[in-house]
């Protein structure tokens, strides 16, 4: 793991799997994975406030404590883990509303840096919505309004021009 991933997101990630994978005979785990995941989709979605944060972190230590077996007691480690070692991405996402990693596509803001862009048009080319704009061997722009955040554009470009 790098500066490029999204702890928030990868926090989301295990907890989907747990979801799944709950037996579904202890109401923590249960339903208590659920209600966690629902808050981490709205974090991700740039919904998320300070006080989701206080109410994910208390229903993660409830869940450890009162279910009855390992998955349980172990479903809410990714999220405890990432908000103590992480707890300023979280903040950014409730907070900023921006998720630097640009993982959480409904928070991106992506956009081309002039400086570093040389006006090859790949980004133009690949885009699926034509949300760029811009003419041969200028300087492109994205149009925010069109743009789907699908980050093809971020794949393909080879001077690293285009982030948030």
């Amino acid at each position: 793991m790098d500066d490029t991933k999204c702890m928030v997101s990868l926090a989301k990630f295990y907890l989907e799997f747990t979801v799944d994978e709950s037996c579904g005979k202890c109401t923590p785990c249960r339903i208590g994975t659920k209600r966690m995941l629902e808050i981490l989709e709205k974090i991700c979605n740039g919904e998320g406030t300070e006080l989701d944060l206080y109410k994910l972190e208390k229903l993660a230590n409830n869940i450890k404590n009162a279910s009855i077996c390992g998955l349980g007691q172990s479903a809410p480690n990714p999220v405890l883990s990432t908000m103590k070692y992480f707890k300023e991405e979280y903040k950014e996402h409730v907070i900023k509303k921006e998720c630097k990693a640009l993982e959480c596509r409904k928070m991106a803001k992506i956009a081309i840096n002039p400086e570093k862009c040389k006006g090859c048009g790949l980004c133009q080319k690949n885009c699926p919505v034509n949300a760029i704009e811009g003419e041969k061997r200028d300087i492109r722009v994205i149009n925010q309004d069109i743009c789907i955040k699908c980050g093809t554009c971020l794949t393909s470009c080879p001077f690293k021009a285009i982030g948030n």
